[in-house]
């Protein structure tokens, strides 16, 4: 702020100007801010704070779940594909009918000898398997990987200890698993996965030999066969190899080297039969739900067999988890799938029991938001059985 202040030097004695002086002038400066405009100053900076602060926040939420959103979506495809990937194998090797519902004595890499309760290409739910997390399914999944016939190779003689007399030979090498069905089903059918150790007279020697096997089949399910457990634990799809540890320990249930964590963010796992229900078996899924009794009063064969062979695909459903959790609720209900709720079906839709999610043992689950995938898989080695006269 510039004032002009005029003065002046000399005055006469009675206060007035000398004649003749002039009057001189000069400037002088004052600066600074009053205290009214410090505090204006001050609130609109903190008000600019605030706003930005607000729109920082935003923005780093909305990030944060795109963010989360994005690995659910990846979490769940890859779970998916896993699962999707070896059921579409099931049976491979060891899909005969006279096998299905046997049990099956196997013993793994540490040496651990231990019988399954039955042999099936999928079992849900099985009852070695321990329960994964709370209201969530577990899937037993079993294949071979040998390149031969998946009707097994006939056992043509008497077999001397402890090889078998079959006709092709050459289909069989050194640490190939297989398993010896005699022609007529035992009862109880209690069979043993078997490796090749060696040759006599280009025959396989079979660990687990038994006698009574003439006209019987060996079944070869090749080097790397896998009998594998899916199961969630702590929120994570794992698996575990029947072949490697006893997946059926409940003592090591929550241990990660029996139960090895594949994918993240998996909270749900939900599983259905797709099942042929008619009188008379045809082939075509009749009804989804978590059983597989035969509905043949009195079959032809074991009824059993004919459970397992009516069974042609496996419905899954998983649900992934995003990883951020939200400060207020997001998600009011659990998320839905096909077989969420039931249904009696028509002529050409399937009829469904409800297998929903349940997600209420999980803390804060309504804080996170979810992303189910789910699909329908044909166990294409049971389709390749066909229809079974007297099932």
């Amino acid at each position: 702020m510039l004032r002009l202040r005029i003065s002046n030097e000399r005055r006469g004695r009675c206060g007035t100007d000398s004649p003749g002086l002039p009057a001189l002038s000069y400037l002088s400066t004052e600066t600074g801010f009053s205290l009214i405009e410090i505090l204006i100053a001050l609130v609109i900076g903190l008000v600019s704070t605030l706003a930005i602060m607000q729109l920082f926040s935003l923005s780093a939420g909305q990030k944060a779940a795109i963010s989360g959103s994005g690995d659910a979506q990846t979490n769940g495809a890859l779970a998916l594909y896993s699962l999707e990937r070896d059921i579409r194998q099931a049976g491979y090797g060891a899909s005969a009918l006279n096998l299905l519902g046997c049990k099956l004595q196997v013993t793994t890499s540490s040496g651990t000898t231990l019988t399954l309760s039955a042999l099936a290409p999928v079992t849900i739910n099985h009852p070695d398997i321990p329960a994964g997390d709370t209201n969530t399914d577990t899937l037993l999944v079993m294949y071979g990987s040998d390149n031969g016939t998946a009707e097994g190779d006939g056992i043509l003689a008497p077999s001397t200890s402890p090889s078998y007399t079959v006709k092709a030979p050459t289909a069989f090498a050194v640490n190939d698993r297989v398993i010896a069905l005699p022609v007529t089903r035992p009862s109880p059918c209690i069979l043993v996965l078997g490796r090749v150790y060696g040759k006599s007279n280009n025959f396989p020697n079979v660990t687990g030999w038994a006698s009574g096997m003439i006209n019987g089949t060996l079944f070869n399910l090749g080097q790397a066969p896998r009998i594998l457990a899916y199961a969630i634990r702590g929120g994570n799809l794992t698996v575990c190899d029947f072949l490697t540890n006893n997946c059926g320990d409940t003592n090591a249930s929550g241990d990660s080297t029996f139960w090895v964590p594949i994918v993240n963010g998996i909270v749900g796992l939900r599983a259905q039969y797709g099942r042929d229900t008619s009188t008379t078996m045809d082939g075509v899924v009749d009804r989804y739900d978590q059983s597989v009794a035969s509905p043949t009063t009195t079959p032809a064969v074991s009824s059993v067999q004919c459970g397992w062979a009516r069974v042609s695909a496996v419905r899954i459903a998983l649900a992934a988890r995003a990883g951020q959790r939200a400060t207020t609720a997001v998600t009011a209900t659990a998320p839905t799938w096909a077989g969420s709720t039931a249904s009696a079906g028509n002529s050409t839709t399937p009829a469904s029991v409800a297998t929903p999610f349940n997600l209420s043992a999980l803390t804060d689950w309504q804080h996170y938001r979810y992303k189910v995938f789910e699909t329908v898989v044909p166990i294409r080695n049971i389709i390749l059985l066909g229809v079974q006269t007297g099932c």
